[in-house]
């Protein structure tokens, strides 16, 4: 089994991010001690290399940046100069090993500098690669390349590596034609030896084409307006000198407009084109000229609720215009959009489960809160499901939409006002094409009478006349979740507008709870440091009698194991084991008699104190016979009260992430957000609901 690979290419701008970032995802859902190491960077401790901050900062690597290379350019430079080259190489290998102490596995970037000999560089890479022991990975520049150019390069990168008794692991032929990429992919095959991974990843333009914080940076320009929105992606750029109604026919989508500082008339024709639905987006604006706009340009700008980046310059705007012709795209740490693009494309496009066969298979024996979420949204992304969002004009909702969308991570129905819907998302400048989502009015739905007369079905006997039964349906979560009674939706999450009372009561009323189980709870996914932990229930059942405390304690022992998590249940109280007595230790005690008597295969233990349950030094000296104490991965409360609070205070004070609530015993996933949520719970809160509607239909 290798420890590391070495990512090389054969010249710069080839696209390792792509790679390097789907690489190191695939590898952080196995394991938390990853490391990155580039040899010799191209910058230094104040101008930070690139790639190693976006690696650094995206996967929230424990490494320093001084950890992350051993030789800037410049002073490796002096050591080749000096002959000192066997002191290089010497370094790097110290540098190396020191890393292979702390981390399971790493990846090691080669140079790829633009005013070195191609040919020095590669040697290099080689002796690199062949003197710290690694099998190489080499990734192919395949744009404005012929296929038979591509199998060229390919054939002497390939030989020179197995020539000097380097492995290649995988070949890599990047920035492909589409059209052209199954029959690249079809002639490296049968040319090169088949231990080697071939891939090939097309051009995406997302990727190739520059943003507007990338520009801002080039350029040297003034921001004025617009600093949230500096990720918006520039496909094409377009003068705004002539009158604005000849200026605005050619607007296309993610248009950047550079017009000189005087153009009043062209800069808010093209803010207004960007929120209208009849123009493409409009990436952002360069003034230039050095010209500020007019005061009174600025006091309507300043009063606008959403407007994109409006940079200023002192060039003209020819000048403007060809130096952003020239300006390489690259992916910064902050670009979220990028970084999940270039991971999707990896993931579609490598074959993950035949790379990690050739690196050799390995796994981490904890499982920390990173490793979860990657590993959750890797498995809602395997088999995509179809979730329906009542509450579709909920901002926050749009903007977690965007993002599942945008990562591919599920099918997604939103409930509301199409135009109403539409308008919210231009005014948020969501990226997200609107042909991509299905917006339902519930009203005018064609499957409106269709589901009240279902409903009116279900709960005649329960004295509802058909005339309630429509009135209901124009509530959007009975409607939402008929849509999943029926099978139009695989699941449905709802609750930062609505109580939860008003979320899952028509999921009770009708989708009713899975055989055997009488009552209907939730869990919370707890990501600590070193840790994830399951709490149940924390916001269903107020009082629990000992059934209801035993059918919880079941239901959260079989989420736990849905996500990959050893069920150890902890029943929790104010006492443990048999030191104390009273009514709530009792309810505790018979709690998890029923348990034991229902599942007797479940690692339990209770009645059990919190310290106890999850402090291994407590929890020998109270339970020395204990397989839970010390090690609980479930912790089931004796009460709502108890539950919340804890849950909150967890979170609060150790700054765990808590994912959920997840409810658990319906028949279909139905799940309840807080009224207060953020973007990022409603993101968690669909993947766990997809993974639900997965194992549903097992």
């Amino acid at each position: 089994m290798t420890k590391a690979i070495y990512l090389t290419t054969t010249e710069p701008f080839s696209g390792k991010s792509i790679f390097a970032l789907g690489l190191m995802n695939m590898l952080a859902a196995k394991t938390d001690r990853l490391a990155y190491f580039k040899p010799i960077i191209t910058g230094n401790k104040r101008d930070k290399d690139r790639r190693l901050e976006l690696l650094g900062k995206h996967f929230n690597l424990h490494q320093r940046y001084e950890e992350m290379y051993a030789f800037t350019r410049k002073n490796a430079f002096k050591e080749i100069n000096k002959r000192n080259d066997a002191f290089l190489i010497d370094t790097i290998i110290e540098k190396f090993n020191s890393l292979k102490e702390s981390a399971d596995f790493i990846v090691v970037e080669g140079t790829d500098f633009s005013d070195v000999s191609t040919n020095v560089e590669f040697d290099g890479n080689i002796s690199i690669a062949k003197n710290l022991g690694i099998p190489a990975a080499i990734i192919l520049n395949c744009a404005h390349r012929t296929t038979s150019e591509i199998i060229d390069l390919a054939m002497a990168s390939v030989n020179s590596y197995l020539s000097q008794e380097v492995q290649v692991l995988s070949l890599i032929a990047n920035k492909v034609k589409p059209s052209k990429r199954e029959e690249i992919l079809r002639r490296l095959k049968h040319i090169l030896p088949k231990s080697i991974l071939i891939s090939a990843i097309p051009s995406h333009e997302q990727l190739s084409n520059p943003t507007m914080g990338e520009i801002m940076d080039s350029l040297g320009a003034k921001l004025l307006f617009g600093e949230q929105y500096l990720t918006n992606r520039v496909d094409q750029s377009v003068v705004g000198a002539m009158q604005l109604h000849n200026f605005l026919d050619r607007i296309n989508n993610n248009t950047l407009v550079v017009t000189p500082g005087d153009r009043g008339d062209i800069l808010i024709g093209s803010l207004q084109a960007n929120i209208s639905r009849n123009f493409g987006k409009i990436a952002g604006v360069i003034v230039s000229g050095g010209m500020h706009p007019e005061p009174s340009i600025v006091k309507l700008l300043e009063g606008l609720e959403t407007i994109v980046p409006v940079l200023q310059v002192e060039d003209g705007t020819f000048m403007v215009v060809t130096k952003v012709n020239e300006i390489r795209a690259r992916i910064a740490p902050e670009d979220k959009d990028k970084i999940a693009l270039a991971i999707r494309l990896f993931e579609e496009y490598v074959d993950e489960r035949a790379l990690d066969d050739r690196m050799g298979s390995f796994s981490s024996e904890i499982l920390t809160p990173r490793m979860f979420q990657y590993q959750i949204v890797k498995r809602a992304k395997s088999h995509k499901k179809h979730i329906v969002l009542p509450e579709g004009t909920d901002e926050r909702i749009l903007q977690a939409a965007d993002m599942l969308l945008r990562q591919e991570v599920v099918e997604l129905t939103l409930l509301g006002n199409r135009e109403e819907i539409e308008s919210m998302m231009a005014r948020l400048n969501i990226s997200t094409d609107f042909d991509r989502i299905n917006i339902v009015e519930p009203a005018t739905s064609e499957r409106f009478e269709e589901y009240a007369q279902e409903l009116y079905e279900l709960r005649k006997a329960k004295g509802i006349s058909l005339t309630t039964a429509r009135d209901l349906m124009h509530d959007v979560s009975y409607f939402g979740t008929m849509m999943v009674y029926k099978g139009h939706a695989d699941g449905m999450v709802s609750g930062a507008v609505h109580t939860t009372q008003h979320t899952i009561r028509p999921a009770l009323q009708f989708v009713k709870t899975k055989p055997g189980v009488n009552t209907v709870s939730s869990v919370f996914f707890m990501c600590l440091p070193n840790r994830v932990s399951v709490f149940g229930d924390c916001a269903v059942v107020p009082n629990p009698t000992s059934e209801q405390l035993a059918d919880i304690a079941i239901s959260s022992a079989e989420s736990a194991l849905m996500f990959g998590i050893e069920p150890k249940v902890a029943m929790l109280s104010y006492s443990s084991g048999t030191s104390g007595a009273g009514e709530e230790v009792e309810k505790v005690r018979k709690a998890t008699e029923i348990v034991k008597s229902r599942r007797p295969e479940l690692k339990i233990e209770g009645p059990i104190q919190y310290d106890a349950a999850v402090d291994p030094i407590v929890g020998r000296q109270k339970l020395p016979n204990s397989e839970v104490a010390g090690q609980a991965s479930v912790l089931i409360f004796p009460d709502l009260n108890t539950g919340n609070n804890t849950y909150k205070a967890v979170q609060r004070e150790t700054g765990a992430i808590a994912i959920g609530p997840m409810l658990q015993g319906l028949n279909k996933p139905v799940n309840d957000l807080s009224r207060g949520c953020t973007v990022i719970d409603i993101f968690n809160t669909v993947v766990i609901t997809a993974i639900q509607a997965q194992e549903a239909e097992q």
